[in-house]
């Protein structure tokens, strides 16, 4: 039995593995064996999706909340111990996350081939975490599945053997794909009492946007500029509720009318809200993809960002968090002069089954 143990840690880490068992399945010797490092785990931001997916992780190593050295270092110890119980002919690493470099160098210390699901994406800015993580997962990588041309050019240029390299699209879009009917299913926008298109949709959760008192304060104004023409959906993360009550912005925030403040949610609701908004604000990376996926335009409030085929192509903009800049890009997306932007190559709901098609080759 040739088995592949695939490795995941975040609520993005979930979206982008929910089709591989299905597909494992047309391969009568080979098997798939999914691990939760438990890097995100509550019951709403974990527990939800699989219950939608009807992905049960195979083993969940439980590490528990902890620094990231602290998550990396409980990561190692329990993985190796998994990877010798089950000797897998290979593991996936998914993403940038802390999981995705601790499974890859626990692999690459046991001698065990490494897939790198979403490689060769660069941000550029490695000031941020994710970006050390991808650079040196991708140092450590045997085989390298590809999203989109960047990672491909990042690669090669890199130095990396270029037989390792395929590009075979976007997992996440399998998702999306594969639960269309559920997501149309979803009562969201009722339930917040909205109609399509007349609503914007906003995540906002990195440090540098809701951990200081100044950040927060234009992120409050970019809120009341909004609401003055648009219903403002924002799912906010615990984090943001308490440096806003920290910084004695809770009165400043609860007067702000036709702003809907609502927990994380289920991704069938939240699917739901990104197909049907008349544009998003974000600081994340994974809305981008969706919403060049759905030609639903996005304005990203960072300098740069890894995935730049949603700029390039697709429906995405990178923004200065300039109110007067902001107001100008809302103009436009409202006036209808807003680019609309098209699907990148390979994102078609078939990237699944394209690697699961190259496992059987490789292995």
């Amino acid at each position: 039995m040739r088995r592949v143990l695939i490795v995941i840690g975040t609520r993005p880490n979930f979206i982008k593995v929910t089709q591989f068992k299905k597909h494992f399945e047309c391969y009568a010797d080979m098997e798939a064996v999914i691990v939760h490092t438990g890097q995100h785990y509550d019951e709403k931001m974990a527990d939800v999706f699989f219950r939608q997916f009807g992905l049960i992780p195979d083993h969940f190593l439980n590490i528990g909340k902890g620094t990231a050295n602290q998550q990396m270092a409980e990561i190692m110890k329990s993985l190796e111990k998994l990877i010798l119980e089950i000797a897998p002919n290979l593991v996936i690493v998914v993403g940038d996350v802390n999981s995705t470099l601790a499974a890859a160098i626990t692999a690459n210390k046991i001698h065990i081939p490494i897939a790198h699901l979403e490689s060769g994406l660069r941000s550029g800015d490695k000031s941020m975490p994710e970006e050390i993580n991808r650079i040196i997962t991708d140092k450590i990588t045997d085989y390298f599945f590809i999203t989109e041309q960047s990672g491909m050019d990042h690669l090669i240029a890199e130095g990396q053997d270029k037989e390792a390299l395929h590009f075979v699209g976007n997992t996440m879009i399998d998702t999306m794909v594969a639960h269309e009917k559920e997501i149309e299913e979803s009562q969201i926008i009722e339930q917040l009492g909205l109609k399509p298109k007349e609503f914007v949709l906003m995540t906002m959760h990195r440090p540098a946007t809701v951990d200081h008192k100044e950040e927060l304060e234009k992120l409050l104004s970019l809120m009341e500029m909004v609401t003055q023409r648009y219903d403002l959906i924002f799912p906010i993360h615990p984090r943001t509720v308490k440096n806003i009550e920290r910084f004695e912005m809770k009165e400043r925030l609860e007067a702000i009318k036709r702003l809907h403040l609502t927990e994380p949610m289920g991704y069938f609701s939240f699917q739901k809200l990104v197909k049907h908004s008349a544009f998003i604000l974000t600081d994340s990376g994974g809305i981008q993809e969706e919403s060049t996926y759905r030609q639903v335009p996005c304005l990203t409030l960072r300098p740069n960002t890894e995935r730049p085929i949603t700029v390039t192509l697709g429906s995405n903009e990178l923004v200065t968090f300039d109110l007067e800049v902001l107001k100008k890009k809302i103009e436009e997306i409202s006036s209808g002069a807003f680019k609309q932007g098209k699907v990148p190559p390979l994102w078609d709901g078939k990237a699944t089954e394209r690697i699961v098609k190259l496992l059987d080759k490789l292995l």
